[in-house]
């Protein structure tokens, strides 16, 4: 069965053709429209329609609270005109084909569980460094949903007790590939708006750039103590590191070292108490993550 599926992220929608190996043909990617919800439509609409005769259907991976059952996105994530929006039929009504939608950081969990990095663990996670923090969360060897569909939303997870009202102190701010670039631009005494990437980012980073390296750093730490956070509540055996700044191994490397030091040096261990850390590792899929899981969600 080969199905269209799109990944949308904040910035930009990666597309391809996938059959039951995960083989992606006539792949690309677009930038992700911020108009509105009729202009987002069309684009998907447009890049369907050049393929309707070799697929069956569209699986979509997309960010914010996704009720599957119904293919309404309930809220959340960067794309707000898609809140409260039956994103699933309407796209299934243009394009004329079933249409299957998911939380991208579900899609994520879902790829490596079943056929990925975390193939065979019984509690483990997906941790999704993009524009904001996608998550997806794996117990007694299922994707949990929860009842409201909302388990695994690490995005909204609070992270100053005094700031608490602000959005720029939420997991999805501070641990996101937004949050690494704004730490960066405020040790360099940049603007807000200085326009840089992850990979320029990483690129100062290897030539050697002190404020590069320092960010880097204390981002580190910050994901790594809601690694901590997690494993206390879940007993997590792995956590697999996905999106597209996963692809720098010196990210996955200083993320994996700050762990062990949060586990062997944190408060826990003055308490007596014994946290086994988990295995911090790269998605086996990376940035295809999601596109892989969306298929197997369609496939259910």
């Amino acid at each position: 069965m080969k199905l269209m599926v799109f990944d949308v992220g904040g910035t930009e929608i990666k597309y391809s053709v996938m059959d039951e190996q995960f083989h992606m043909t006539d792949a690309g990617s677009t930038p992700t429209p911020t108009e509105s919800l009729p202009v987002f439509l069309d684009t998907l609409h447009r890049l369907y329609l050049p393929h309707r005769d070799q697929v069956e259907g569209i699986a979509l991976s997309l960010p914010g609270i996704v009720d599957m059952d119904r293919g309404v996105v309930n809220g959340g994530g960067a794309l707000t005109y898609n809140w409260k929006q039956p994103v699933g039929p309407m796209l299934s009504e243009l394009c004329g084909c079933p249409v299957h939608i998911a939380n991208d950081g579900k899609c994520a969990a879902l790829a490596e569980l079943e056929a990925g990095s975390l193939k065979g663990c019984r509690n483990a996670s997906v941790f999704l460094i993009g524009t904001g923090v996608g998550g997806g969360l794996v117990i007694d060897g299922k994707i949990v949903q929860g009842r409201h569909f909302t388990a695994g939303e690490y995005s909204f997870v609070l992270t100053d007790p005094d700031h608490w009202k602000s959005i720029h102190d939420m997991m999805g701010s501070t641990c996101s590939t937004t949050g690494l670039l704004n730490l960066y631009r405020a040790m360099k005494g940049l603007p807000e708006d200085e326009p840089i990437n992850g990979k320029q980012l990483f690129e100062r980073y290897h030539k050697g750039e002190a404020e590069a390296r320092d960010a880097v750093q204390e981002f580190s730490h910050m994901v790594a103590l809601q690694i901590f956070n997690l494993t206390v509540l879940l007993d997590l055996e792995k956590v697999a590191i996905g999106g597209g700044i996963s692809r720098q191994p010196a990210l996955i490397d200083t993320i994996r070292a700050r762990v062990q030091d949060v586990f062997e040096n944190g408060p826990s261990v003055l308490c007596g108490a014994s946290f086994p850390p988990p295995e911090v590792i790269p998605c086996r899929f990376s940035s295809e993550a999601n596109q892989v899981g969306a298929y197997l969600f369609y496939r259910k």
